[in-house]
């Protein structure tokens, strides 16, 4: 049974409704979840109208998807968002054979992931392949994947390297001198640690505002109102050796989110029973197929809300189904969502890069709690060498491998979480008697 965390709200305990909803922006405004729609639809080519809808769709779908997992799904503060690991692929797809075949090629892995929490059967192969230990390593290569996105985003030569670095840094300085202050205060200053995401992002911008980069021009020009459409590009195309490559990046989507699944289970302190576990991958599945059919994309428990429950103590569900909610009515209001997309990006990453490390820290921890043996030294350290190195491969060397393992390469979280569960099916377990000489060496 695992240690109730030391949370300052439960996860069944509610909060009140103007609380929620600014507790729920918070989430959202920790998440980069308009880059995800903006770089694909810039990677595939789509037009004005078509591109603003993608973006809409992220955000509609993302919460629907989130309310879903969070109610009654895995029944933990899970909010879902783009997953990257499938943007290479995405983009392959919807650039030569168009968003009908796009579309299609998520639909069969969506049904995919709901019959392996119907069966039940995903439990079973989550304690076959990926123990403790397994799990708090998934963790940390989400969080050491990212950081390099996340310093990549304040140290930018993007609109000029001082107005991406002071900005970022500002926020970044923020957080940290909040968190470590809301720490050391406990609860008497609760409320230091309960905002200091929005604390750190409002600096951030105001420092942004006195260099002349934060503009609210998008907003002026968004509409208020547009209605989600099923199928909105046309009715889907099923080419199989697309659905057969999505199918291969669900299961590589689905390590890391369940590496998010594990942070959050560590970071709250409940339990990941069985039961949770395959009404996870329903709810998993579930959001991903709402993704294709209104026109979204594959979804992933977002590991930046991990890391924003672990700064506030705050893990109520009600905080994060507000937060999907949120996310719906601003799919609705592409107004909204212009105002979400003003706050300049190396704000976003300075924040993101201090929730990069406390990932990697509540990573770090799971896997420490576990007795080491010769094998998991080697499994942990082989599995963020590659996690690394897929991370430097040089742009000519990436293409002198297929198509598909290019895909699989692009993603550091992907190879990393792979490497991990395939090292450790693979390894041998050491001998008995060889570890009772070593008790006895010593």
């Amino acid at each position: 049974m695992k240690q109730k965390a030391d949370l300052i709200v439960g996860i069944n305990e509610h909060v009140s409704p103007g609380r929620a909803i600014f507790l729920g922006f918070q989430h959202i405004l920790s998440m980069d979840l308009y880059v995800f729609p903006i770089l694909l639809a810039g990677m595939i080519g789509l037009s004005g109208s078509d591109a603003s809808y993608l973006i809409q769709m992220c955000f509609f779908t993302c919460g629907l998807a989130t309310i879903i997992q969070t109610g009654l799904g895995i029944q933990l503060p899970v909010v879902q968002g783009s997953s990257f690991v499938a943007l290479s692929a995405l983009a392959a797809i919807g650039s030569t054979q168009g968003m009908d075949v796009l579309v299609g090629s998520l639909i069969p892995g969506a049904i995919l992931l709901c019959l392996l929490g119907v069966t039940k059967v995903f439990a079973k192969i989550i304690h076959r392949c990926v123990p403790a230990y397994i799990g708090g390593l998934v963790i940390m290569i989400v969080g050491i994947s990212l950081t390099s996105t996340a310093a990549s985003g304040v140290i930018s030569n993007s609109g000029g390297l001082l107005n991406n670095l002071i900005p970022g840094l500002s926020a970044m300085i923020v957080l940290l001198i909040l968190n470590v202050y809301g720490y050391k205060t406990q609860y008497k200053h609760k409320y230091i640690s309960l905002f200091s995401v929005i604390f750190a992002l409002v600096i951030g911008c105001v420092v942004s505002g006195f260099m002349g980069t934060l503009h609210f021009d998008a907003v002026g020009q968004a509409a208020w109102f547009q209605i989600p459409s099923i199928f909105h590009y046309g009715l889907p195309q099923f080419d199989a050796s697309s659905c057969i490559l999505m199918i291969f990046i669900y299961f590589i989507v689905l390590i890391e989110t369940t590496g998010v699944w594990f942070t959050v289970s560590d970071v709250t302190g409940e339990e990941l029973t069985d039961e949770r576990l395959n009404r996870a991958v329903i709810g998993e599945g579930i959001g991903c197929l709402l993704g294709a059919c209104f026109g979204g994309t594959p979804l992933t428990g977002y590991s930046s809300n991990a890391g924003v429950i672990s700064i506030t103590k705050i893990g109520s569900r009600s905080v994060v189904i507000t937060c999907g909610i949120l996310l719906s009515l601003m799919g609705l209001c592409p107004k909204l969502m212009a105002v979400i997309a003003s706050v300049p990006g190396c704000v976003i990453s300075g924040v993101f890069l201090v929730i990069c490390q406390i990932l990697i820290a509540n990573g770090l921890k799971i896997v420490m709690k576990e007795e080491m043996s010769q094998k998991r030294i080697l499994v942990i350290g082989l599995s963020i060498v590659f996690n690394v190195s897929s991370m430097v491969i040089s742009a000519d060397a990436m293409a002198s491998f297929p198509t598909v393992v290019q895909y699989f390469l692009s993603s550091g979280t992907a190879v990393g979480g792979l490497s991990a569960v395939l090292l450790n099916l693979i390894l041998p377990e050491e001998a008995p008697a060889l570890k009772q000489k070593e008790v006895n060496a010593e």
